[in-house]
């Protein structure tokens, strides 16, 4: 790895690790279906035209409906319910609860046939990993830092993340991953307009919440998808892998510098448990390699 390569890793740490303290911020003026109708609007603007240019956005439109289908289980839905739940609960705890996004990705791939996922070294992973989330969820619900609805949907959320981009790679194969995202940005922009638009502030939003759904559309989404898979060409997908143990910390700890939030025992006992979990949970027998498609089922929430 060059210079460079490193400060991009870093970079990308830092990005997908900011999008809950500038979706914190949003909700100030704007619905939870305005911040996705303007993030999404956004990153489409940049996207789509980048997709077109490189030859990458017809192929996507001819698989239309499994790239719908994609959008609704990764975006659509989760991005909704993330942003929904952060106007009831910490933005660190929610990125803490995404942090279980590769532990979901292994039982999905236990259940559809991978069997290296029963490997003891990768169920020792799980019982850790789960142990983790028990402890970040009882623990912060008992002390009053979170609701049943918000760990709810935020299951479903690290659900969807690691069931998307499984069906992705069985049926989105032979399509530019680029191509696919940028359109699925699109129909998601496009599936919100209505609600986004019905639920637009009646007065004028903060110079705060404006900056943040920019940076919401343009950063943590276009830019950090361009950078990702410039990273993956060059990284390879092992070590990229890295990016999904760090960026929770980076938004607990943006959550604690920038919104006062509070280090819970729940967080202190849980958050660990879960990082070494999905470690070994995500780890394959010696000799089997990791191909990018593998990477995005079982390790990279798309935050």
């Amino acid at each position: 790895m060059t210079r460079r390569d490193y400060a991009l890793f870093g970079l990308l740490c830092v990005i997908w690790g900011i999008p809950y303290l500038f979706i914190k911020f949003a909700l100030t003026d704007f619905s939870p279906a305005t911040v996705v109708l303007l993030r999404t609007g956004i990153a489409a603007l940049i996207m789509v035209p980048i997709a077109i240019a490189r030859g990458e956005f017809r192929a996507a439109l001819k698989a239309f409906p499994w790239v719908l289908a994609f959008a609704l289980v990764e975006m659509a839905g989760p991005w909704w319910l993330l942003t929904d739940s952060e106007t009831r609960i910490s933005s660190g705890l929610v990125a803490l609860m995404i942090a279980t996004t590769p532990l979901m990705g292994t039982l999905i791939g236990a259940f559809s046939g991978d069997r290296s996922a029963w490997h003891s070294t990768r169920l020792i992973g799980l019982g850790i990993g789960f142990a983790g989330v028990v402890s970040l969820v009882w623990i912060n619900l008992n002390e009053g830092h979170a609701d049943l609805r918000s760990i709810i949907q935020l299951t479903i959320v690290s659900f969807g993340y690691a069931a998307a981009p499984a069906m992705a790679a069985r049926k989105l194969a032979h399509v530019s991953t680029f191509g696919v995202i940028a359109l699925s940005v699109a129909i998601v922009a496009v599936l919100y307009l209505i609600p986004g638009i019905s639920s637009w502030p009646s007065y004028t939003p903060s110079a705060k919440s404006i900056v943040s759904v920019f940076v919401l559309g343009t950063i943590c989404t276009a830019l950090a998808f361009i950078v990702f898979f410039t990273l993956l060409d060059r990284m390879g997908a092992v070590r990229i892998t890295l990016i999904t143990y760090i960026n929770p910390a980076v938004a607990v700890a943006l959550g604690i510098i920038f919104l006062s939030e509070p280090i819970t025992i729940g967080t202190l006992i849980g958050f660990p448990l879960v990082i070494i979990g999905s470690w070994f949970a995500t780890k394959r027998p010696t000799g089997r390699k990791l191909g990018p498609q593998v990477l995005a089922v079982e390790t990279t929430p798309l935050s």
